[in-house]
């Protein structure tokens, strides 16, 4: 699957190794993690590197600081939680390049982890000014990208510091996320069913239209699928269209028909008054949609239509919620979704995203195959993208 090196090719001992890793995770206003699901996803490729000799330089962004340095995006706080989970100390060090950096990764022994600042407090990582990828580079012997939810960025860390330091290979996380989402595309198991969801059409267009050639079914739900019950000239009141992608929609429905591919979409609704948590709502057909309602989740008898089909799947990818999941009102249809998911013998791929979260709120993420870490990562490589910060490990 991955024609590239791995973290299994590799003698570490004795070696100064810069790992990239995705410690974007959220805060709470006193600065305490509220979810330390993206640092733990890191700890088998420490753990190897460290347990290996290697002499372990970790680099993250966290959040989108505008102007240099700012406290509120500082890794300081992930320092601690890391040296936690590892039962070992974690150094941090006040940049991610310049003499203060290059002393303490000097005086780092093997088996010891130090923990750059902020890669995004210099504009050179974003830019991938060729500058500050050397900078990085120079305190380092090997590359390591355990960042998949990055991989889609070519960005200083993630692929300009390849080209000046070398091997440049993939962690134990990255290598697992392409695994699963490369084998679901490349060899899928039969009835292959794709589960795609989310406010807009806009957004998955190019999922849609890779997947098309791939699965047996397309099931359709959430705010994107109303803009296709348009496209069909279907009634849906004051719910979520976007008019400028009809035509598209039109285009898509044609392709899924040319291939003979079952493209389902919601048969009933749940609407409401207005879009709130506690609003007025109710189950509706198309016959009967209120022209002043919106539709916010899928309705019992499309759920019953769409629990049948993940039944009968032997392999599942979803990517998007089939309704407003964050207010209970409307989480009936992404809860049940989960839960049928969670007993099917299907192989199951969370596509990153909100599907995760929704995952989650269900408590059956453990029941899933492969939860994906990557949100925009996940995106594009099911639209068949290649990712830069893939593409610029060493080949095999």
């Amino acid at each position: 699957m991955l024609e590239k090196l791995s973290i299994r090719d590799i003698d570490f001992k004795g070696k100064r190794v810069f790992c990239r890793v995705d410690f974007n995770v959220p805060f709470d206003d006193t600065g305490q993690i509220t979810d330390d699901t993206r640092v733990k996803a890191t700890l088998p490729t420490i753990r190897h590197i460290i347990n290996n000799g290697g002499k372990l330089i970790l680099a993250s962004h966290l959040g989108r600081p505008k102007n240099g340095p700012d406290p509120k995006f500082s890794l300081n706080s992930v320092a601690p939680c890391l040296a936690q989970l590892l039962g070992k100390p974690v150094r941090m060090a006040p940049d991610c390049i310049g003499p203060d950096v290059t002393r303490m990764v000097g005086r780092l022994k093997e088996g010891e982890i130090l923990l750059l600042e902020n890669v995004r407090f210099h504009a050179g990582e974003t830019k991938n000014d060729p500058k500050f990828a050397k900078a990085l580079a120079e305190n380092a012997d090997i590359y390591v990208n355990n960042a998949f939810g990055t991989a889609h960025r070519a960005h200083a860390s993630t692929e300009g510091i390849t080209h000046f330091l070398q091997p440049a290979v993939a962690g134990f996380l990255l290598e697992k996320e392409v695994k699963y989402l490369g084998q679901a595309l490349a060899y899928p198991d039969h009835p292959f069913v794709a589960v795609i969801g989310g406010a807009k059409v806009s957004d998955k267009i190019a999922v849609i239209e890779n997947l098309l050639t791939k699965v047996d079914t397309l099931v359709i739900g959430g705010g994107m699928a109303y803009t296709f019950l348009r496209a069909k000239g279907r009634p849906v009141g004051k719910s979520l269209v976007e008019p400028d992608r009809i035509e598209l929609a039109k285009k898509l429905l044609k392709q899924a028909d040319d291939l003979g591919v079952a493209l389902l979409l919601p048969q009933d609704h749940v609407v409401a008054a207005e879009f709130k948590a506690d609003a007025e709502h109710k189950v509706c057909s198309d016959a009967n949609f209120p022209a002043e309602w919106m539709a916010l989740d899928i309705g019992p008898a499309t759920i019953a239509t769409y629990t049948g089909v993940l039944r009968n799947a032997r392999m599942v990818v979803w990517n998007g919620p089939m309704g407003v999941f964050e207010f209970d009102a409307f989480a009936r249809g992404t809860m049940v979704m989960a839960e049928t998911l969670a007993k099917s013998p299907a192989r199951s791929i969370i596509g990153g995203g909100d599907s995760v979260a929704a995952v989650k709120k269900a408590g059956v993420e453990s029941k899933m195959t492969h939860i994906s870490t990557g949100g925009g990562a996940s995106l594009e490589f099911l639209e068949g993208k290649i990712l830069p910060g893939i593409a610029a490990l060493t080949d095999k």
